[in-house]
C-alpha cells in the first residue's frame, strides 16, 4: 500500500519525526510508514538515472516503486508514434532494477480506444519489460469488450479508480494480471475528502480478498489536498490482516 506523491506534507503532520530524523530525506520517512509509493513527478518531466539509483538506495529491501508514464507519451502523442520515448523512459526506470514493481500508464479522458494504436503500443511495451503494468482508462470505449479483450490478452491491470470514471464498473474489469491496483482520488470531493472509517473497512476487505488470489495489490491515496492521503494511509495500514 502506498501514498501519492513522493514528497508528502511531513511539514505539518509530522513535524516530532522530522526533529528526531534531520538526516533523513522525505522519501526515507515515508519509507518508514510505507513499503510503496507511486512517482507521479515522471509524468511531467523526465529523472536522471541517477536520482532512480538513489531512491532505490535509500529505501528497505521489500519496498517498491510504480512510476507514472510520461504524458509525452500519453496525452500528446496518444500512445502512438513514441518508439524513442518509451525506450528512453524504460532505460530510465531500469535503474530502479528490482525495486520497481510497477508502472502506471493513465490515458487522458479523451483517448478512444483504437484496437491497431494500442495493440501496437502495448505489444511494444511488453516486449521491453516484464514489470507489471496498471492501465487507467478515461473514455468509456476502452471498457467495451474489444478493448477489455485485449487487456487481458496483455495483462494490464485495470486501475480501480474512485471516483470511477463515466461507464465503468469494478465488475467489469479482467483480472488476468497478477496486480490489483487502486487509486482513490477523494470523495465526494476529489483531491480534498478524507475517507471514512466504514469506507476504509470494506476497501481492507477487498484488498485482503485479493491478496487471498495471490496477487501483488497497490492502493494509493491521491486525496492530497488537505493531507487526508497520510491518515487515511495509516488507517488501513492499522487494520489487521483478517477481513471483518
Amino acid at each position: 500500500m502506498g501514498e501519492f506523491p513522493v514528497l508528502l506534507p511531513f511539514q505539518q503532520q509530522l513535524q516530532h519525526q522530522q526533529h528526531a530524523e534531520k538526516d533523513k530525506t522525505h522519501l526515507q520517512r515515508y519509507a518508514s510508514f510505507f513499503s510503496a509509493v507511486e512517482i507521479n513527478t515522471s509524468f511531467y518531466r523526465a529523472h536522471m538515472p541517477a536520482t532512480y539509483d538513489r531512491w532505490r538506495l535509500s529505501v528497505p529491501a521489500d519496498f517498491r516503486f510504480s512510476v507514472k508514464l510520461p504524458r509525452r507519451i500519453t496525452h500528446f502523442l496518444r500512445l502512438e508514434n513514441c518508439d524513442s520515448e518509451l525506450r528512453s523512459f524504460i532505460k530510465e526506470v531500469g535503474y530502479l532494477r528490482e525495486k520497481l514493481g510497477c508502472l502506471l500508464i493513465q490515458l487522458p479522458p479523451s483517448l478512444k480506444f483504437e484496437r491497431r494504436v494500442a495493440q501496437q503500443f502495448f505489444a511494444s511495451l511488453k516486449q521491453q519489460t516484464e514489470v507489471a503494468l496498471a492501465l487507467e482508462p478515461r473514455h468509456p470505449t476502452w471498457f467495451g469488450p474489444e478493448a477489455l479483450e485485449m487487456m487481458h490478452m496483455y495483462q494490464l491491470a485495470p486501475v480501480h479508480a474512485d471516483p470511477q470514471p463515466a461507464g465503468m464498473g469494478s465488475a467489469d474489469l479482467p483480472e488476468a494480471s497478477s496486480i490489483a491496483y487502486h487509486r482513490l482520488h477523494g470523495s465526494p470531493d476529489m483531491y480534498y475528502s478524507a475517507y471514512d472509517g466504514d469506507y476504509l473497512r470494506a476497501l481492507h476487505n477487498m484488498l485482503v480478498s485479493q491478496q487471498g488470489q495471490g496477487k501483488q495489490v497497490w492502493c494509493i491515496f491521491d486525496n492530497t489536498a488537505q493531507g487526508a492521503a497520510f491518515w487515511n494511509a495509516l488507517l488501513l495500514n492499522s487494520m489487521d490482516t483478517q477481513p471483518s
